[in-house]
């Protein structure tokens, strides 16, 4: 049997999360009541939730060098994930994003620059897509360092290696990408441009997946499948219910959603099963602190 490897390319950020009871209105200082600073963003954290599951990861990010840098890589490594940095030798700082949590109910506002600032990455991407995809059974994009993982997934997708996009927001350019992913798996917020006609899923599916799910928070995760024979189906995954009372963090749950969900894929697992692996992690998740208290944490 194939030893899983989970491959994640995208985003890594360092996280200052900070606990308030309320979003602060404008000119109103607050004092908050807890502070986290640890790694964060979307590939990342899925590629920490993988792991935490028993399935190796490879992060394929951008760090580069300086002190920002090394403490998201610090963090990473300590976690078990191995990095392959796209500016690996080069000065270059990951984005910070600012977390806010609400004490009462669990919701956070994150303001962050994303990855804005390191540039085109094809190049670097195409020097190492085949030492990082050699041993892997599953891809996971999410839309970020775009350049970078539209190399990564086409070579994954050139190999019969499924490759899942954590849809978080539409980006300009995110049509090329979505036409190697096999399965997508849509934040509540995703919206595609323009006139949708079929509706978000249905526009996804046109482009290429064979499977497109999105979530809506605790609600329903709604799904639109597509036959070899292009008959479509439509159904709808309900997640256990958490009461409002055991809320105690939503930060991270959605890259616990498809992180959980691309290591049941590395382990072979069918799409819809791997989704339903997926959503009881992520409903976990909301329990506790961040996005890896679920893993070894009391949820208070």
């Amino acid at each position: 049997m194939t030893t899983p490897l989970l491959v994640c390319c995208g985003l890594a950020t360092l996280d200052v999360v900070q606990v308030v009871d309320h979003v602060p209105a404008p000119d109103e200082k607050l004092v908050a009541g807890d502070l986290d600073v640890s790694f964060g963003g979307p590939a990342a954290n899925a590629a920490a939730t993988a792991v935490a599951l028993g399935v190796p990861a490879v992060l394929v990010t951008a760090l580069g060098t300086g002190p920002v840098a090394d403490l998201v890589r610090a963090g990473l490594v300590a976690v078990g994930v191995e990095v392959v940095d796209l500016l690996a030798g080069r000065p270059g700082s990951p984005a910070v994003s600012t977390v806010l949590v609400t004490r009462s109910t669990g919701e956070r506002a994150v303001v962050s620059v994303n990855a804005t600032g390191a540039g085109d990455l094809r190049g670097a991407a195409d020097a190492v897509v085949d030492q990082v995809l050699a041993r892997a059974t599953a891809v996971l994009v999410d839309g970020h360092h775009l350049g970078a993982a539209r190399v990564v997934a086409a070579a994954a997708h050139a190999r019969g290696i499924r490759v899942l996009l954590d849809g978080g927001s539409w980006k300009p350019g995110l049509e090329a990408l979505i036409a190697d992913v096999d399965h997508a798996v849509l934040s509540a917020d995703f919206a595609f441009p323009g006139d949708a006609g079929d509706g978000v899923l249905g526009a996804v599916a046109g482009l290429g997946p064979r499977f497109v799910a999105q979530s809506a928070g605790g609600g329903p995760v709604r799904i639109l499948a597509t036959s070899a024979d292009g008959v479509r189906t439509s159904s709808v995954l309900q997640p256990p219910d958490v009461p409002a009372s055991e809320v105690v963090d939503t930060l991270g749950a959605g890259d616990v959603l498809h992180g959980a969900t691309a290591a049941a894929l590395s382990r072979g697992v069918e799409i819809r099963a791997a989704l339903a692996e997926g959503v009881l992690r992520a409903t976990e998740s909301v329990r506790h602190r961040g996005a890896r208290g679920w893993v070894s944490g009391p949820s208070r």
